[in-house]
Formats: structure tokens, C-alpha cells, sequence
């Protein structure tokens, strides 16, 4: 695949940022609820609490939709985040309920986008989890195993069972959800908040939250608020503020590429007949999917975690582009030749647990990371099930099955720089020893 004329943007590749960018803070307000970030959680918390009628303030550092809201591959998950099988064994009662919480997310996604309106190139394709080698396919037969006894919607086959590429040996398809646009769909949550009456300051960056008497205050450059109560939705960017739970998440940097556009009869002959995006089995995810605009857009495979904070303004790095190209050169080798065409990213916000978690800190101040790459789904419907436990004092099911009671975090492994790397390596090397059985099988084929 050609790198050589990619343009690396510092936005996404899926649409231009909005051009009606709300003002700052300027004063010092008060309010019944504030929220502290403008992603998806935060703008469906602040759309759920303006629509029942509370009193509530939006604070985003950038703009409604800047971060991983509009950065991300656009694959709506109907399954959780993480390695089911570790999952499963380390939480064996919660996995059935993470389980139900990922699937009614995506239900609950579809929804929204109806309701209000928006077009984002929404297909309810599914995904699939899919095999690269016969260790791989194991391992996808495990886990389908898992999550149909946990009650999930999943279908085991091959690869032209699944309508998915050759390259790919088969895997496990998810039937609930499917393939979007996220930035159209970011801007368009952004435009419903916007004519809420929610109270939206953009260009606002929280720089402290504090607590005085049964209030909390929330420090920005250009004034103060005060509410009853906030919801930190901040996900990447939480360790900026000191009143986030310690290890919390850890910042990680992703990468998305997108194809020049590519002639239909050549996309045809992938026999690509199901749409559903595609997501590997590797250790760290190598994503595909197809656009409305007859390209392929790709990504992932390595990770780099952020250190400092506040976190950098980031583009993509040229090599971890080229590592990307040489990898869709593998899995489609009849597309060797196509053109990358733009290339983007985002950081997105990884829990210890490789799970979603809600929780609250003292009475009046709540949280919630539901991202792991599964976070176009799930941010929306967690945010606005805490909004609703805010508003009735109850909460729902499902947010029972993220909760954390004790805002306590071990600390992450193998998320530092040299076990990402060594995780990369791992995973070229399996690839590496597959690609060398599979040349041997078809060196000892005979030829009619």
C-alpha cells in the first residue's frame, strides 16, 4: 500500500469541526448540574438531564465531539471491550451482566439516532470478531462459546459464511450493532445539546473541581461554577483534574487510516457481502471496515500511551501509518496497490479492568469510563443512565453492572511503553510464524 501522499490530520478524517463554536465561561454561575467534558458521555448526560427538566451547565475544553467522539473507527460494538475469556474468569458473576449492558447499548444508540434525527450512514451490520490463523479461530470459538452462555446474540462461521473478506479465515459475528459515520453522529449529538436547554461553554478548560460545604466548584479561566452536583465525563482526560480517582484509566493514543476511494467492482470482489466491520484477534485489534464513500478505512494495531498532563495535541505518527499499511496489505492483497488517503487519531481512555466503570466520589460527584474501544456505544447509554440515577436516586440495571462502589484502581499492567511494544512484537511474531505455515500448506499443494 502507498503512504506517500497521506494527509495526517490533527482532527478526524470523517468530517470538517464545526463552525459555530460556542464562547467561553466569562463570569462565575451557578447551576444544578455541571458536566465536565463534551464527548459522547457528557453531551448524552447533559441532553438526558436538560431533557427532565434540570438546570444543567456543559464545560468542554475544545469543542462538543473534538476528541474520540468523532476520531473512532465508527463501529458500533454490541459486545464488551477486552478479552472476554480473562474477563469471564476474573468477574464470572458481573460477565453476564456487561454482557446485557453492551448489547442494550446499541440498541439504545439506535434509538438515539432516530429520535433525534441524525445521519450518520448508520448500517446495523454487526461486526466481527475475525480469525487471521487456526489459533485465532480457536480462541473465537471459545469466546463465542462465553458469550452465548451469557445470553449475547453471537454467529460463529467462516469467512464466506459471515460475508466477510477471504483474508480472513471466519470468526464470530455480533448481530447487534454495526457500522456509522461517528463524526457526522458527534456533530449531530452536538447540535441536539445545543438546542436543549442545556447550558453549553466551549473553548472552557476545567483547570480544578473542589468541594465547599455540600457544593462543588469548578475553576475554569474564565470564571467559577457552582453546582449541586457534577458528572466528570472527561474519559482520556481525567488525570488532569486531581479529584479524579487515582488510576482511573490510562491515555492511549489510536490510529485510523483511511483508503483513497476505491472502484465498486474491485470492493465486489472481496466478497465483503455482509458489510460487517471486522475487528482481528491479535492481542492489540487490527480494525477494517467499509464507507458509504467506497473506502476502507483501518486502524489500531499498535498503541501509545500518553504520560503527560494535560495530554499533547497529537497527529499520527508516520511509522505506526506504514505498520498499518503493511498490515492491510496482508489481509487484502488485492488491494496491495490502493493509495492511503488520510490518516488521524485520537486518545481514548483504558480502565485496569479492561472494563466500563460508573462510580461516585463522596455524595455529589460522579464518573464514568465507558470507552476500551467499545465507547461509541456504551458512553452514550452510561452517560445517560447516570443522568437518570441523578434525577430519581435509582439506579437502573445496567448501570449496576459497571458500578464500582470503591473508587480504588490497581495499577495497570503491561500499559507502560515497553510492554505495548512488547505486545506489538508478539503479535508480528505470531503473524510472522502463521504467514510461514501458510506458505509451507500452499508450497505443498500440488498445481492442476
Amino acid at each position: 500500500m502507498k503512504t506517500d501522499d497521506v494527509e495526517y490530520t490533527t482532527f478526524s478524517g470523517w468530517v470538517d469541526p464545526p463552525t459555530d463554536v460556542r464562547p467561553a465561561l466569562g463570569d462565575d454561575i451557578r447551576c444544578e448540574v455541571a458536566v465536565v467534558g463534551g464527548g459522547l458521555g457528557g453531551m448524552s448526560t447533559a441532553l438526558r438531564l436538560a431533557g427532565r427538566g434540570r438546570d444543567v451547565v456543559l464545560l468542554e475544553a475544545e469543542f462538543c465531539g473534538h476528541g474520540s467522539a468523532s476520531r473512532n473507527a465508527g463501529q458500533v460494538a454490541g459486545a464488551p471491550g477486552g478479552d472476554m475469556q480473562l474477563l469471564s474468569l476474573l468477574h464470572p458473576r458481573r460477565f453476564p451482566g456487561i454482557v446485557r449492558m453492551a448489547e442494550n447499548s446499541a440498541h439504545f444508540l439506535e434509538r438515539l439516532i432516530e429520535r433525534l434525527g441524525i445521519d450518520c450512514d448508520y448500517e446495523p451490520t454487526g461486526n466481527v470478531c475475525a480469525a487471521v490463523s487456526r489459533g485465532q479461530m480457536g480462541r473465537v470459538r471459545r469466546v463465542t462459546r462465553l458469550l452465548r452462555k451469557a445470553g449475547a446474540k453471537v454467529e460463529l462461521g467462516t469467512s464466506a459464511e459471515l460475508g466477510i473478506p477471504r483474508g480472513f479465515l471466519g470468526g464470530m459475528r455480533e448481530s447487534v450493532g454495526g457500522m456509522m459515520n461517528p463524526g457526522k453522529f458527534s456533530l449531530g449529538l452536538r447540535r441536539a445539546v445545543l438546542a436543549s436547554g442545556a447550558r453549553v461553554f466551549e473553548r472552557t478548560r476545567v483547570t480544578d473541581v473542589t468541594r465547599s460545604g455540600d457544593q462543588v466548584v469548578i475553576t475554569t479561566p474564565g470564571g467559577r461554577v457552582r453546582a449541586n452536583r457534577i458528572v466528570l465525563a472527561t474519559n482520556a482526560f481525567g488525570g488532569e483534574l486531581a479529584i479524579t480517582p487515582k488510576r482511573l484509566s490510562v491515555p492511549i493514543w489510536v490510529s485510523e487510516v483511511e483508503t483513497e476511494p476505491i472502484d465498486p467492482a474491485r470492493l465486489e470482489a472481496l466478497g465483503w457481502t455482509s458489510r460487517s466491520g471486522v475487528v482481528t484477534q491479535h492481542n492489540i485489534m487490527e480494525n477494517y471496515r467499509l464507507t458509504s464513500r467506497n473506502t476502507i478505512v483501518f486502524g489500531v494495531r499498535r498503541l501509545q500511551r500518553g504520560r503527560s498532563h494535560p495530554l499533547p495535541r497529537k497527529g499520527p505518527d508516520e511509522a505506526v501509518v506504514a505498520d498499518l499499511a503493511r498490515a492491510f496489505a496482508r489481509r487484502f492483497p488485492a488491494l496491495a496497490d490502493v493509495t492511503a488517503a488520510r490518516a488521524w487519531g485520537g486518545w481514548v481512555a483504558i480502565t485496569p479492568s479492561w472494563l466500563p466503570v460508573a462510580g461516585k466520589v463522596g455524595e455529589n460527584v460522579f464518573y464514568s469510563i465507558a470507552c476500551n474501544g467499545h465507547g461509541l456505544a456504551q458512553a452514550p447509554y452510561v452517560g445517560s443512565l447516570i443522568a437518570d440515577l441523578i434525577v430519581d436516586g435509582e439506579q437502573h440495571e445496567d448501570l449496576k453492572a459497571v458500578w464500582v462502589n470503591k473508587s480504588r484502581f490497581p495499577r495497570p499492567l503491561m500499559m507502560g511503553a515497553p510492554g505495548l511494544r512488547t505486545i506489538w512484537t508478539v503479535d508480528r511474531f505470531n503473524d510472522l510464524i502463521n504467514g510461514s505455515r501458510r506458505n509451507a500448506r500452499r508450497g505443498a499443494t500440488p498445481v492442476n
